[in-house]
């Protein structure tokens, strides 16, 4: 004999269930706006926006915030393709990448240390050395990554100085833009980004 379920209990459920989900989202659209909205700008107004980075200190961490945003192309990493954002750190600094994909199809997020200007390759690792996977693992990511609303974080480092890129490494995906650059120098006093 099955128990009748009270209509009031069931507003109640759909209640707690928008709650979930309309917090999901603001979370969402406060991740995307730590990198896009911005802290420091340029002096021209028709430049791109240099936005400061958020840094734990006590262990000299970058937090560095990407989404893969449904309201731009579908291969975007904050808004921006084919390396049209240019991350800044200092060498020698760690790196925490959190990533959510707000798209329909499934990305993940590699940081490469490449050795081409550009993905060229449909497999990352035949453009540089892969020294972090964010949302998938190391065999499979050419395949497997987050499903739209899910996020993942990863750390690496210290960080050597050099040229790198944080790219979705399914395949063809950072061929067809989405991949920003990631420079680390001796030069950067406080890490920010471009684009």
């Amino acid at each position: 004999m099955s128990k009748a379920v009270s209509p009031m209990f069931s507003y109640v459920v759909a209640f707690i269930v928008a709650v979930v989900v309309l917090s999901a989202a603001i979370i969402s659209i406060y991740q995307f706006h730590t990198l896009s909205s911005p802290s420091t700008t340029n002096t021209t107004s028709s430049g791109p926006t240099k936005v400061t980075l958020p840094v734990i200190s006590s262990n000299k961490t970058v937090v560095i915030s990407l989404v893969a945003l449904s309201s731009a192309s579908t291969f975007n990493l904050n808004g921006t393709s084919f390396g049209q954002m240019t991350i800044y750190i200092p060498a020698g600094y760690n790196v925490e990448v959190e990533f959510t994909n707000q798209e329909s199809l499934q990305h993940n997020l590699l940081l490469v240390m490449n050795n081409t200007a550009t993905p060229n390759a449909a497999d990352l690792a035949s453009d540089g050395k892969i020294l972090l996977y964010v949302g998938t693992t190391s065999s499979a990511y050419t395949l497997q990554g987050l499903s739209s609303g899910q996020t993942a974080l990863g750390v690496y480092g210290p960080m050597a100085p050099g040229t790198y890129w944080l790219a979705c490494g399914i395949s063809g995906h950072a061929e067809s833009g989405m991949w920003v650059n990631l420079v680390v120098s001796q030069n950067v006093t406080a890490p920010y980004a471009v684009g």
